[in-house]
C-alpha cells in the first residue's frame, strides 16, 4: 500500500531492507533474555526520521525477519509483529523537537512503548492462558474495567519484570546512541 501510495520509492525499499536486517541481527544480542530487547531503539529512530509509514512496516519486517533467523516463528508472531508496528508508527507520529529535548522526548516514548508492547503481547493469550477463579484470569461477559483491571495484574505477575528491563535497555540505547544514529538515519534520508 505504500509502494502503491507513493509513500515509499525504490531508495526507501532499499532503506527498510537493510535496517530490517540490522534490527533482526539486534535482536539476538538480548535475545529477550530478562527483558533485554535491543530492536526498539532502532524502530523508534528510523520511525522517527522516515516517518509513520515507515516506521509501521519497519516494525513488520523486523520482527518477520528476526523470528526467521532465530526460529522464533509461531502463533505469537503476528501479535510481536502488529505490535513492533505500533511502535514504529507512534515514533513517527511524534511532535516535532529536535536537540535534547528531542532525545529526551524519545527515551520517554521508548519507555512507554516497551511497557505496551509487553501488555499488549499479554492480552494475545492471556484469556486462554489461564482457568476462571483467579483474580487474573478473564472473565466472560464481566465488564471491561473489570477485565481491563485483572490483565493489569496479570502482567504485574508475569511480565513487569520483562517489560521493564526491555524500557529500561531502549531509553539507555536511545540516550547513549541515539544522537549519532539520528544523525546517521537524516543523513541517510536527505541523501536518499
Amino acid at each position: 500500500a505504500e509502494i502503491a501510495g507513493g509513500g515509499i520509492d525504490s531508495k526507501a525499499l532499499a532503506m527498510l531492507g537493510v535496517l530490517s536486517a540490522i534490527g533482526a541481527a539486534l535482536r539476538p544480542l538480548g535475545a529477550g533474555t530478562a527483558g533485554i530487547e535491543t530492536t526498539f531503539f532502532l524502530l523508534i529512530l528510523a520511525g522517527r526520521v522516515f516517518g509513520p509509514g515507515f516506521g509501521f512496516v519497519l516494525g513488520s519486517t523486523t520482527l518477520f525477519a528476526s523470528a526467521l533467523l532465530t526460529g522464533g516463528v509461531g502463533p505469537w508472531l503476528p501479535f510481536q509483529m502488529l505490535a513492533a508496528s505500533w511502535v514504529g508508527l507512534g515514533a513517527g507520529l511524534l511532535p516535532p523537537l529536535r536537540g535534547r529535548w528531542e532525545i529526551v522526548m524519545l527515551a520517554g516514548y521508548a519507555a512507554v512503548a516497551a511497557l505496551a508492547f509487553g501488555l499488549l503481547m499479554n492480552l494475545w493469550f492471556w484469556p486462554f492462558v489461564l482457568g476462571e477463579g483467579t483474580a487474573i484470569s478473564y472473565v466472560p461477559g464481566a465488564p471491561l474495567e473489570e477485565n481491563l483491571h485483572r490483565l493489569l495484574l496479570y502482567s504485574l505477575a508475569t511480565s513487569m519484570g520483562w517489560d521493564v528491563v526491555r524500557a529500561l535497555t531502549n531509553v539507555a540505547l536511545i540516550l547513549l546512541v541515539g544522537p549519532a544514529v539520528l544523525g546517521v538515519l537524516r543523513r541517510t534520508a536527505r541523501r536518499a
